[in-house]
C-alpha cells in the first residue's frame, strides 16, 4: 500500500483527467518512498521537479478542456492551480537553498492538496465536460 491510494471516488468521467490524476497519485507515492527509503536530495529533488512539470501539464489540460466547452468556474479552478503551483515552487527554491528538508509535513500538504482538490473542484467539472464531450 503507497501513501496515497488511488481510489475510484477520485473518478471524473474525464477519461484524460483522471489518468493524468493516477500518474500525480504515482508521484507523490514515488516521492513518499524516497524520502522514507532517505534517498539521496538528488533523487528528491528530480522527483519533486517532476510533479511541479507534470501537475503544469495537467492544470494545462483540464483548463484547456474548460475553456473549450466553456466551463462557467474556470476562474476559480485557475487560482486554485496557481495556488498548488506556487506552493510547489517553493518547495523547489527551499530545497535548492538548502532550507527545506522533506518532512511528512510537506508530503501531507501534497496528499491532502490533490485528494482535496479533486473530490471537491475536480469532481465538479465532471458532469458539465462529460456531458459536453459527448
Amino acid at each position: 500500500m503507497g501513501f496515497m491510494e488511488w481510489n475510484e471516488k477520485f473518478i471524473t468521467g474525464v477519461r484524460e483527467a483522471d489518468e493524468q490524476h493516477k500518474r500525480l497519485v504515482d508521484l507523490i507515492n514515488e516521492l513518499y518512498d524516497a524520502m522514507s527509503q532517505g534517498k539521496g536530495s538528488e533523487v528528491i529533488d528530480k522527483i519533486l521537479d517532476e510533479l511541479a512539470k507534470y501537475a503544469d501539464y495537467h492544470f494545462k489540460t483540464e483548463e484547456g478542456l474548460m475553456s473549450k466547452y466553456g466551463y462557467p468556474e474556470l476562474e476559480q479552478h485557475k487560482r486554485e492551480h496557481e495556488a498548488f503551483t506556487k506552493k510547489v515552487q517553493e518547495f523547489i527554491e527551499s530545497r535548492k537553498g538548502g532550507s527545506l528538508t522533506l518532512t511528512m509535513k510537506v508530503m501531507n500538504f501534497l496528499k491532502e492538496w490533490l485528494t482535496n482538490h479533486i473530490l471537491g473542484t475536480d469532481k465538479k467539472y465532471g458532469p458539465f465536460l462529460t456531458s459536453k464531450m459527448k
